[in-house]
């Protein structure tokens, strides 16, 4: 029998994780729970938990959407992780309201800063945009998001800004996150065990990643540092990874030759318009859509996470290679990937 979060709330301090059923937060509940660690979840529906299923966590039903029935996730509680977001949609207006208006709903229940010691808001390299020459992005450069999801996670990140709780929040922009769960990045190892490597245009291109485990460290460690003040922090590899070097590491992985096919930036577009539509039909998103292949059309999208790593010790430990491995033997074990 599941606990009732309820029962806890006089007893000690929670924290409430939104996002737990999806890949990046059901691994942070996770490590949570190793660490012994109270966990609530703030969930749609307690009869669905997905990845939280058989584990010891507290399961609160609310909607970030509309704000129902987060007071009363929030009772008792002085930590907040929020990892929910959108990254794929079948309308523009579902970025916003996803990551944006879900936001400004989460942090209006979180009240007064007096309730919230800690608030840990997770947004992403996309809210600030591509390198528009090459260099690592760091905490100060300029916004330029690019597309709606970008611009959506932006706008949650001035809202975090902005609200009662600024002195108690950290907000953090991981790259692109891979490892067991992920469905997004899978698409791409899919392709490698076919013996392909697609890319969008002719050039070569460069972007940040971070495996979920590594994501999930820094994470804990910018709850635990006692950094506030909407303190925002990059959590990368220290450095980016072409587009061919991680198709070979898959490559070596997979145990096979990996050939690269180029595709034209018309013809992805045309293949992002099919996908949408395909979406619309099934009435779930796809990560292959426009907005992706507009992403994809700037050859860098790199970042420095070295402040994070002079202010509470951020220091990935998997490399490329030993991260793409494990990902692809948990996907295999998982049946996800012949």
């Amino acid at each position: 029998m599941e606990p009732d979060w309820r029962e806890t709330v006089n007893y000690f301090p929670m924290t409430l994780v939104t996002g737990g059923t999806g890949f990046i937060g059901s691994h942070l509940v996770e490590r949570m729970l190793e660490l012994g660690m109270p966990v609530r979840c703030l969930v749609r529906d307690r009869r669905k938990p997905r990845h939280l299923a058989g584990l010891n966590v507290e399961l609160a039903e609310g909607e970030l959407s509309t704000g129902a029935g987060l007071a009363g996730a929030l009772e008792g509680v002085d930590t907040v992780f929020h990892v929910a977001g959108v990254t794929k949609a079948l309308r523009r207006p579902d970025y916003y309201s996803g990551n944006r208006d879900a936001t400004a709903n989460l942090l209006r229940a979180c009240g007064k800063p007096a309730a919230i010691r800690r608030f840990v808001h997770v947004s992403t390299l996309a809210a600030v945009g591509p390198s528009p020459d090459g260099r690592a992005l760091d905490e100060t450069a300029e916004a330029h998001p690019v597309s709606h999801y970008g611009r959506s996670k932006w706008q949650a990140e001035e809202l975090v800004r902005a609200s009662d709780i600024r002195a108690a929040a950290v907000i953090l922009r991981p790259p692109v996150v891979y490892g067991p769960r992920d469905t997004d990045v899978l698409g791409v190892f899919r392709m490698a065990a076919r013996g392909l490597a697609v890319r969008i245009g002719q050039g070569e291109s460069y972007f940040s990643l971070i495996h979920v485990h590594d994501l999930v460290a820094g994470v804990l460690g910018a709850a635990d540092s006692g950094l506030g003040g909407a303190s925002t922090y990059f959590l990368s590899n220290a450095e980016p990874v072409s587009w061919r070097a991680f198709s070979q590491a898959a490559g070596k992985a997979l145990g096979r030759g990996i050939g690269s096919v180029a595709v034209p930036y018309w013809m992805a577009s045309v293949a992002g318009l099919a996908a949408e539509a395909a979406s619309r039909l099934r009435g779930r998103p796809s990560i292959l859509s426009r907005e992706k292949i507009r992403e994809a059309r700037f050859p860098y999208w790199v970042c420095d996470s070295s402040r994070a790593r002079a202010d509470f010790g951020f220091a990935p430990r998997l490399s490329v290679q030993d991260g793409v491995a494990q990902t692809i033997e948990w996907y295999r074990q998982a049946g996800w990937l012949a």
